[in-house]
């Protein structure tokens, strides 16, 4: 393939894929995100590697297809899973257009991977059968349904809402979420200054207001699960 669109995983670079790893150690060029590993960007030995961050979105999207229809190993490295929050489909779509052949290589999600690391399962049978995934912001801008979220069975997993994880808390309190609903903030799970910060909706906010980015807020009765959490601090 001549671009290849792939997951680099949650952070640790002992947990990217065989193929992405053998994709970037034969690229010509390598677009990579902020939150890549610098052990991954250092495999592209041969290849132009260019940092994502100093790109928009469509001159990234330009980017791949001007190499692609050069025939080049190009390689656009991203964070997680290029499909889970990772606008990996707007890449994809933009190569299609141009009639540029590529590849879709998944990466380990932070999805699974951060609550898998700090112990905590997202469905376990008799406390949670459901999970639901969001961002802190709905993609169009507007406000998030917290009725509709309030009142949705199982496990919330939020994605770039740390920084406005007070104001999550309360519209889900207030539109009736427990709030001693378990919850728990991981932050930059898989590497080594990870945080498993563990609290209630009602404290959550409190707890984690230091934490760095990355950071996923789990919010369910399967945070009380945590068996192998690093760090705890219930409030």
């Amino acid at each position: 393939m001549s671009v290849a669109i792939v997951g680099a995983g949650p952070g640790d670079p002992g947990l990217i894929t065989v193929r992405a790893l053998e994709l970037v150690s034969n690229a010509e060029l390598l677009v990579y995100d902020r939150l890549v590993s610098p052990q991954l960007v250092a495999k592209a030995l041969g290849a132009t590697r260019i940092p994502r961050a100093t790109l928009s979105q469509s001159e990234v999207n330009d980017l791949l297809v001007h190499h692609g229809r050069l025939g080049r190993r190009v390689v656009r490295l991203k964070g997680g899973d290029p499909f889970v929050f990772g606008r990996g489909g707007e890449e994809v779509e933009a190569l299609v257009a141009a009639g540029v052949p590529h590849e879709v290589v998944p990466g380990v999600s932070t999805l699974t991977a951060f609550p898998a690391l700090a112990g905590i399962p997202l469905t376990h049978r008799g406390t949670a059968a459901q999970v639901t995934v969001l961002t802190g912001t709905s993609g169009d801008g507007e406000e998030l349904d917290y009725e509709r979220l309030a009142g949705t069975p199982g496990t919330l997993v939020i994605f770039m809402g740390l920084r406005r994880l007070a104001e999550l808390a309360d519209n889900l309190i207030l539109n009736g979420r427990d709030v001693d609903e378990p919850a728990a903030v991981l932050s930059q799970v898989s590497l080594p200054g990870s945080r498993v910060i563990v609290g209630t909706l009602g404290t959550i906010a409190g707890c984690a207001a230091d934490a760095p980015t990355p950071a996923v807020v789990i919010v369910g009765d399967v945070v009380s699960l945590a068996w192998q959490v690093r760090e705890l601090a219930w409030r």
